[in-house]
């Protein structure tokens, strides 16, 4: 069973910085990729950022230049820096791994809440 552990979430003042973790109880390489997602309180939940096997990275045009995502393959670990954090940065963030087959299959994290006050 695939299991997806984040960390790191809390409160901090606009401008500053955060930093996610998700530990996967699987080599992240049993995934074609990994990411972040979020959703804030009454919107959809919306990609932050994604990172394939090969390591390539899709990030939200919102975040360009202001988040990182990188990863500790030994410990089975994805990161999110996030800096110059906005109010609008506030929701809750959910790690994703995903496996392409036949189709696409999620797996998701139980969330962690970060929220950025003005």
């Amino acid at each position: 069973q695939v299991q997806l552990v984040e960390s790191g979430g809390g409160l901090v003042q606009a401008g500053g910085s955060l930093r996610l973790s998700c530990t996967a109880s699987l080599s992240i390489f049993s995934f074609n990729a990994m990411g972040w997602y979020r959703q804030a309180p009454g919107k959809q939940r919306e990609l932050v950022v994604t990172i394939t096997s090969i390591g390539n990275t899709n990030y939200a045009d919102s975040v360009k230049g202001r988040f990182a995502i990188s990863r500790d393959n030994a410990k089975n670990t994805v990161y999110l820096q996030m800096n110059s954090l906005k109010s609008e940065d506030t929701a809750v963030y959910y790690c994703n791994a995903q496996r392409v087959s036949l189709k696409t299959i999620h797996f998701w994290g139980q969330g962690t809440q970060v929220t950025v006050s003005s």
